[in-house]
């Protein structure tokens, strides 16, 4: 995924999860992007992870996800950092901390996917 693309993501949230994570990055210990909505906090957490060392977290008082619910998510990536827009229109910003220009792997967990694409 390049640096101004977008991928649009939409599924269904598993009955039994507290949260789902989407990560975005170089591999499974560089992500420069950890987004995961906590229904228990009402809470969206995104950070980044470098080998292994978390980044300050950056919470977000918002939450229109809950288990077993259907969702759409379009995740912006661009040079300074990446804009995820909710399926109820809200949006979110986070830094591209690592600076990468490229992100070479997706990974996804509570969520199951019925389509994604990238634009």
């Amino acid at each position: 995924m390049k640096s101004g693309m977008s991928l649009k993501i939409k599924g269904k949230i598993h009955n039994d999860v507290n949260s789902f994570t989407i990560n975005l990055g170089q591999g499974k210990e560089t992500l420069n992007l950890h987004f995961n909505p906590r229904f228990n906090e009402s809470t969206i957490v995104c950070n980044t992870l470098d080998g292994s060392s978390w980044g300050q977290e950056q919470r977000e008082n918002h939450s229109c996800f809950s288990p077993g619910s259907e969702v759409k998510l379009t995740l912006t990536f661009q040079d300074k950092d990446f804009k995820v827009t909710l399926p109820d229109g809200h949006s979110l910003t986070f830094p591209n901390r690592l600076g990468h220009n490229h992100l070479r792997y997706l990974s996804m967990d509570g969520l199951q996917i019925s389509s994604f694409k990238l634009e």
